[in-house]
């Protein structure tokens, strides 16, 4: 089992440097592949409120060998639920819906500008963490000017912004943005899906190089820029694949060259300047 690092957050939180995404893992298969990575070495869990499957990355930690305290339940708020009374009650739900007895963190999924409610979830969660519904509170999809909003109105700065990173979308200038207010970058897509990274030359070329796949070298990559990767795999084997990246090291010259992988293009296409999530 890999030796994961931990990055250090806001407030002294400790998390690990790569996760699990669960987005479409749904039903006893879900569960089985969220148990799967669990035993495989993964500890931090991402999910959503959205993504349907809360109660099964919750019975998954119920049913692990592994301590609870060393497992840390990630979900987001969707949009729809932004007004402060119904993002407290869609926290709490997330909460049922895990059978946890705590959400060690929680982020707004996307801040929804044209809504302009994101101060108000935020306002919320401090407050859930607060009480004691949650241990640690971020965003995702945040750019900087909604990141100064929340931090001028409540002066509680999220643990971390989980953004779109890979090699084609990099990031630069939010990650840079993101680290100057003390605030870790999670990064969703590390693999690029939607784009052919996996498939591209550069990548392919020095993944070779050091006799890995071309998913450990983005992954490796992600792990460089100090960027947790969130890659989603229900295949133990590939899971396993995906945690063995920290020992993959990248020269200036690797990362010159990815760094020449850089589109204007989201993956997704959808920009948090204008997408509304419900």
């Amino acid at each position: 089992m890999p030796d994961i690092p931990l990055l250090s957050g806001q407030d002294g939180a400790r998390l690990p440097a790569i996760g699990l995404g669960t987005y479409d893992l749904r039903g006893a298969d879900g569960v089985t592949a969220v148990g799967s990575a669990i035993d495989a070495g993964y500890r931090l869990l991402d999910t959503a409120f959205n993504y349907d499957n809360e109660g099964v990355v919750g019975r998954a930690i119920a049913q692990a060998a592994v301590p609870r305290e060393a497992l840390l339940f990630s979900t987001k708020l969707p949009g729809r639920y932004h007004r402060h009374d119904l993002a407290r009650r869609a926290i709490e739900e997330s909460l049922f819906r895990s059978g946890l007895d705590r959400l060690d963190l929680v982020l707004i999924h996307w801040p929804n500008p044209r809504q302009g409610l994101y101060a108000e979830a935020w306002r919320a969660l401090v407050e859930a963490r607060e009480d004691g519904l949650v241990s640690m509170i971020g965003v995702s999809n945040f750019l900087p000017e909604h990141l100064d909003r929340i931090i001028g109105e409540t002066g509680v700065t999220p643990v971390l912004n989980q953004i779109e990173v890979h090699p084609c979308l990099p990031q630069d200038d939010l990650r840079a943005a993101n680290a100057e207010r003390g605030i870790l970058t999670e990064g969703w897509s590390p693999l690029g899906n939607g784009t052919d990274l996996l498939r591209n030359a550069t990548v392919e070329r020095l993944a070779a190089a050091r006799g890995v796949s071309a998913a450990r070298l983005l992954l490796a990559w992600s792990v460089a820029l100090g960027v947790i990767p969130l890659p989603k795999s229900a295949t133990p084997a590939r899971q396993a694949e995906n945690l063995d990246v920290f020992g993959i090291e990248l020269t200036s010259d690797d990362l010159g060259e990815l760094a020449d992988l850089a589109t204007s293009g989201r993956s997704s296409g959808l920009d948090p300047a204008t997408h509304e999530e419900f």
